[in-house]
């Protein structure tokens, strides 16, 4: 089924349909993805098979062309954009690709800085990172630098780690998860983060679905990490459920809602794949933008 989207023309397939694209290629055991899930971030082997799987068959055609390309992962928080990212690296290096994965959180600035700044509660905002060593990054990475540094961001911390780095030696399929990788271009500068992709994923929901999501996270949080001294959100270890519920709705709906209302939702169809997901977190339909033709 084609579909329009207002901007662009997409062809639509429920999740069966898409399912048929992989002939049973790309697998993963139970204990590697259990290893690749994160917080409240469900993903059963059907997820693998029936979705992940049949992306990376159509992506095979797109690597030979292009090196290194560069393959973005967008969505709103708590949307599950960080397995996703995960699998899908493990899933392409089973293809003989060296795949690695860098998420934008290493490119925001230091809390220090954003306090400066007033930008704490912005943080996960376009503002709140630095845009100019991001697109530096995607730059010398095209060019084919041998060697790039990207700093390292703590969510414990909730920080970037002084003098920590994931070193990116010229793979050949680059994997940019994070809020707002398709954002156009900053102000001042006639650059974009997008206009380095190869191609680009963005997982979407709908914003209830994700709202209940992003406190059971909290929720889980609160009772682990939070726990630990070390732990930014320390301060919320005492909360009782009910408050922990009330805090994690308080964050989502004056920070995450608007940041995906305002900067993230709108970037969607500028994505080359949509992957609509349902109550459950499994994707239900996937939305292939028409002007890159599926594999049949």
């Amino acid at each position: 089924m084609r579909r329009d989207t207002s901007r662009y023309f997409y062809d639509s397939f429920t999740r069966q349909q898409w399912a048929r694209f992989d002939a049973g290629r790309y697998r993963l055991a139970p204990d590697a993805l259990t290893l690749l899930k994160g917080v409240n971030e469900p993903m059963p082997l059907s997820e693998v098979e029936e979705v992940i799987g049949p992306l990376c068959r159509h992506l095979e055609n797109e690597f030979n062309s292009v090196r290194p390309f560069v393959l973005a992962v967008a969505g709103s928080v708590a949307v599950g954009k960080s397995t996703f990212a995960r699998v899908l690296r493990a899933l392409l290096a089973q293809s003989g690709q060296t795949v690695d994965l860098v998420a934008t959180d290493g490119f925001l600035w230091p809390t220090a800085t954003l306090e400066k700044r007033n930008l704490m509660r912005r943080k996960g905002f376009p503002e709140s990172y630095d845009l100019e060593r991001m697109l530096g990054f995607l730059a010398e990475l095209k060019e084919g630098k041998s060697e790039l540094r990207v700093p390292v961001y703590s969510h414990e911390l909730y920080d970037i780690v002084p003098g920590q780095f994931q070193i990116i030696k010229q793979p050949q399929v680059l994997i940019l998860e994070g809020l707002n990788v398709l954002q156009g271009s900053p102000r001042d500068s006639a650059a974009a983060a997008a206009d380095y992709f190869d191609f680009s994923v963005y997982l979407d929901a709908d914003q209830n679905d994700v709202e209940q999501w992003y406190i059971e996270r909290f929720s889980v949080l609160q009772r682990t990490v939070f726990q630990r001294p070390t732990s930014y959100f320390h301060h919320f270890k005492n909360l009782q459920p009910i408050e922990v519920r009330k805090t994690g709705q308080e964050i989502w709906r004056s920070i995450n809602l608007p940041n995906l209302l305002q900067n993230i939702q709108p970037t969607r169809e500028r994505a080359s794949v949509i992957l609509r997901k349902g109550e459950s977190h499994a994707v239900k339909e996937v939305l292939w933008r028409h002007s890159i033709p599926p594999v049949r």
